[in-house]
């Protein structure tokens, strides 16, 4: 219930909550990751694993929380669709913003094209084929055929293909000499502020995915749905930050190297992680499917624009940004039941 019901449970309030909690989820997701950055200089990790993996986990917390919560709440479905939109955001609205907003267009490498993006995929794959394992040897019963039901065991599936993607990650630390100076950086005070940051984060989050669900339930929009837009954009809005920030100043792996492992992360350790809480959730194949089949088309796309001379230019930026606004109007489409690709239900 938002703010222990003690204001009316009216749409004006929840909308305000939204938007209260969003600035919360910002402010506490700064804090976070310029702790994360800070602590990462400090114990010498190299600039491909501060994007990839430090900072990547810190802006995917708010993600994270909303899974918990979601989980906790019986909305597992919400917290789903807001990991895969959340995903669809990053991986085309993101990008967009940063080689608009960088002017001179974000630099990538190949690391990040043959590597990060590469294993991205493997990600997105890892947990397709989870859903599908639970439809073939889990199906739900009196939920429809395509139904299945995720259980602890086959939600180990994406954390081990994580644990690999680790494993990558820590042969970069061991290849790589810092020359950088960590005289100043205090350390006691940078774990405090990111100490500080996740508690933000999880107040903010409970609170928003309580306004979602009260909001949804009276305008009659589906928690899937629910997930995929409203909640996916606020809890994107950090990883927002720090990429556009990171694209301004010339750093172009940290920026695309954060979109691509917070999705990772997401995928599979989020997911994952909400299922080991619930203990078993169902999944609906006929949802799950042409919504990773969008994903995977965004991740396509944003692997071509950057493999191109390894520059994300502006005008390929606006392709990006002019493809996340057709995933807008075919998931309002898809609300107002004007198509029907999605069955929810």
């Amino acid at each position: 219930m938002v703010l222990a019901g003690v204001v009316p449970q009216t749409p004006s309030v929840f909308i305000i909550v939204i938007i209260v909690a969003t600035g919360l989820v910002w402010i506490g997701t700064g804090w976070l990751e310029g702790a994360a950055e800070r602590l990462s200089t400090y114990y010498g990790l190299p600039p491909v694993v501060q994007g990839s993996v430090v900072v990547a986990i810190g802006s995917s917390f708010p993600e994270f929380a909303s899974v918990v919560f979601t989980a906790a709440a019986g909305v597992f479905s919400m917290g789903i669709g807001t990991i895969v939109g959340s995903a669809i955001f990053n991986i085309l609205v993101i990008p967009a913003l940063s080689g608009i907003l960088a002017q001179q267009g974000v630099e990538s490498n190949r690391n990040i094209v043959y590597k990060e993006a590469q294993f991205y995929m493997i990600a997105v794959s890892a947990l397709i084929v989870t859903f599908a394992l639970a439809v073939i040897y889990l199906p739900a019963p009196n939920r429809g055929e395509l139904v299945g039901m995720i259980t602890r065991p086959l939600a180990v599936i994406p954390l081990f293909v994580y644990l690999l993607y680790l494993f990558i990650q820590w042969q970069e630390v061991s290849d790589y000499t810092q020359d950088v100076s960590t005289d100043s950086i205090a350390v006691g005070r940078e774990w405090g502020r990111l100490v500080a940051g996740l508690i933000a984060i999880l107040i903010a989050i409970e609170q928003m995915v309580g306004a979602v669900e009260g909001l949804g339930s009276i305008i009659g929009i589906p928690e899937f749905l629910a997930g995929v837009t409203i909640i996916a954009a606020a809890t994107s809005l950090p990883d927002t930050l720090v990429s556009v920030r990171a694209a301004r100043s010339g750093d172009g792996t940290t920026s695309l190297g954060n979109v691509l492992g917070s999705n990772t992360f997401d995928l599979l350790v989020v997911i994952p992680v909400g299922v080991l809480i619930v203990g078993t959730v169902p999944v609906n194949f006929a949802t799950a499917v042409p919504m990773f089949g969008v994903l995977t088309l965004a991740t396509v796309l944003l692997f071509t624009v950057l493999r191109t001379d390894l520059t994300l230019t502006q005008r390929e930026s606006y392709v990006l940004g002019a493809a996340y606004t057709l995933f807008i109007i075919w998931i309002i489409a898809e609300s107002a039941g004007i198509t029907g690709i999605l069955k929810t239900v």
